[in-house]
């Protein structure tokens, strides 16, 4: 139950985020393109609460601009405030709407904190009932599984009996598909049955994982092998799908293997 309200939290927050991102690009593109990228910044979504408009953000100067976003933004508050600055610059004439986008920004800022400081506090009461869970350190173990997907493994696939890693694969929609039409055969591609959730929390692992170098050389492989993004990723996945269901079904924590 807490996974899916977890997901359901996850949905609200990239709708408020995209409906602040499609709102700026009416208004303005150019300060999209320095805030749009940098909503998930406590820092950002305080000056749209503050400053939700081009002419309040343009009547505060930069030096001002720049000290707001220090209080929240030590690091990043002087090169963003000149970022801001410039794009500004880019567009001085104000576009229907503006007014009206300047009283909903602030309420869209105020909740996308709100979602994800839920988001943050049901992480915590996941994170307290998966600990007790004698496989949470195993799969914890791995790369990439931090404790959202362990929480949902222990939900989807603990509970249940696989024969087989390729069984896993399938249920979690990771296995690829043959197409094929008439007589021909036009190859593999991603399936799109499956368990969405186990298969959206599979393929999040997987690029968390990016940062291992043995994930991030599997997943070079297949681009030079001519994959999409996704397409890698999604071999990635199936490939830790393997691993993790050995974890599970032996109790073994993981052990870097090169490939």
């Amino acid at each position: 139950m807490l996974c899916g309200f977890d997901d359901d939290l996850a949905a609200q927050t990239t709708q408020a985020s995209n409906r602040i991102r499609g709102l700026l690009t009416q208004i303005h593109p150019a300060l999209e393109r320095v805030l749009g990228p940098r909503l998930d910044h406590p820092a950002v979504l305080d000056l749209l609460q503050r400053y939700p408009s081009p002419e309040k953000l343009a009547s505060l100067g930069e030096k001002k601009l720049a000290a707001q976003l220090c209080k929240l933004a030590p690091r990043l508050g002087k090169r963003l405030a000149a970022d801001i600055a410039q794009a500004l610059a880019e567009q001085t004439v104000v576009v229907p709407g503006t007014n009206a986008a300047a009283v909903v920004l602030p309420r869209l800022a105020l909740q996308l904190i709100t979602l994800r400081k839920q988001r943050d506090e049901v992480a915590l009461e996941v994170e307290q009932r998966v600990l007790a869970h004698p496989l949470y350190p195993v799969l914890t173990s791995m790369p990439g599984v931090g404790v959202r997907t362990a929480a949902r493994l222990l939900t989807e696939v603990a509970c249940r009996a696989f024969a087989s890693a390729a069984h896993l694969a399938a249920y979690a929609g990771l296995a690829p598909v043959t197409r094929r039409s008439g007589s021909s055969i036009r190859g593999e591609h991603p399936s799109r049955r499956g368990n969405k959730a186990l298969k959206r929390a599979l393929f999040l692992s997987a690029f968390a994982a990016l940062r291992d170098p043995l994930s991030r050389a599997y997943y070079t492989r297949k681009m030079s092998q001519g994959k999409r993004h996704n397409q890698a990723l999604i071999a990635l996945a199936r490939r830790r799908c393997d691993v993790l269901f050995a974890m599970m079904r032996d109790g073994t924590f993981y052990t870097p293997q090169a490939s």
